[in-house]
């Protein structure tokens, strides 16, 4: 069973920002659109979707990693639907198949093109034609491609339209090598001059330029912060009492995800996440809190209970959007809409009447 609560004041605050949020849940496979009912509720809207991870989104459009596949969900809604309920329809349009790369972060770059990180490849890639995908970049550590995740790739920051900044959980070239230096080996790599520019964090993730500055999770330490660019050193701005990954900013707020690390394996296991944890009295917890970047202080959370989800990978904002849903493969929804163009707009037809 699984039970979604949302702090008091959250669906005002997402209203106030014309916003909804993406979040994908790859323990579960499951899609969630969080926005708000008209009558000021919060409102929860999933999908399945195997293993899905990185996501991308603005108004119109979704990017979203799973198992085997990078799909294109287009937004089908020119207004609101029957009944004024929703306002954005996400509908899978395009699917790349990639095979099973792992990609973990995702972006769409100046040329409107996704790119992503393939963690399992330990490079930035794109999609391919006629190809399982195009390799862009690796670090100057790694020797060769080759499908041995050596020092876990795994976050991606964007700047004018080409990635700038990448984080990495070590910088080890063998075969899962970053798994011995989850402690302190994490980095920070500037793609254009290939330099590390910061070091020392444990198992970083979701690397963002926003606002002149660098923000990242330091997510075995437990906290959200950002690089200093003068001295490399990262400056914690908030404890988030859980495995933080997944991060999307939005005026003077963060918004980051918490998972619960998997006690059946090694690699969350002895992180001082556990220490930070303990010293406040403190379990951990798979939901999304809302950091004010000023003063570091929670704002806003959504807690998600019960033995359905328990790991977050990405949240995004979906911009001037106030209640989204999205169309699966579980149903025959999909199978039963049509939507094309005629004269100067949108039709629709269903099935169902």
């Amino acid at each position: 069973m699984l039970n979604i609560l949302g702090s008091r004041n959250l669906t005002t605050w997402l209203t106030q920002h014309h916003i909804s949020l993406a979040i994908s849940t790859y323990q579960a496979g499951k899609l969630l659109l969080v926005g708000t009912k008209p009558d000021g509720g919060l409102a929860i809207f999933e999908r399945t979707f195997n293993r899905c991870m990185g996501l991308w989104g603005d108004a119109q459009t979704i990017w979203m990693s799973t198992r085997y596949q990078l799909w294109r969900l287009e937004n089908m809604l020119t207004g609101q639907s029957p009944g004024g309920e929703f306002d954005r329809l996400f509908v899978p349009q395009v699917g790349y198949t990639t095979g099973d790369i792992d990609i973990h972060d995702v972006a769409v770059d100046g040329d409107g093109n996704p790119i992503f990180i393939s963690t399992l490849f330990n490079c930035i890639a794109t999609i391919s034609q006629r190809r399982s995908f195009t390799p862009l970049w690796r670090p100057s550590f790694i020797s060769k491609l080759a499908a041995e995740d050596r020092c876990h790739l795994n976050g991606m920051a964007m700047q004018d339209g080409r990635p700038r900044y990448v984080t990495a959980c070590s910088r080890s070239d063998v075969i899962d090598g970053w798994r011995d230096r989850r402690h302190d080996g994490g980095v920070v790599i500037d793609v254009r001059s290939d330099q590390i520019i910061a070091d020392g964090l444990s198992m970083p993730h979701s690397p963002r330029l926003y606002q002149n500055r660098l923000w990242l999770l330091d997510s075995g330490n437990g906290f959200l912060g950002f690089v200093d660019d003068k001295t490399g050193t990262f400056e914690r701005v908030a404890f988030c009492p859980g495995y933080a990954r997944g991060l999307a900013l939005i005026g003077d707020y963060a918004v980051v995800g918490l998972s619960k690390p998997r006690d059946d394996e090694q690699s969350f296991r002895g992180l001082n996440l556990d220490r930070e944890l303990a010293s406040r009295d403190a379990a951990p917890r798979c939901g999304v809190q809302v950091i004010d970047l000023r003063s570091g202080n929670v704002v806003h959370w959504i807690r998600m209970e019960g033995d359905v989800i328990g790991e977050l990978y990405d949240v995004v904002v979906l911009p001037d959007t106030r209640r989204p849903k999205a169309l699966g493969f579980k149903t025959d929804e999909i199978e039963r809409n049509v939507w094309f163009d005629e004269g100067d707009g949108v039709q629709s037809w269903s099935a169902g009447g």
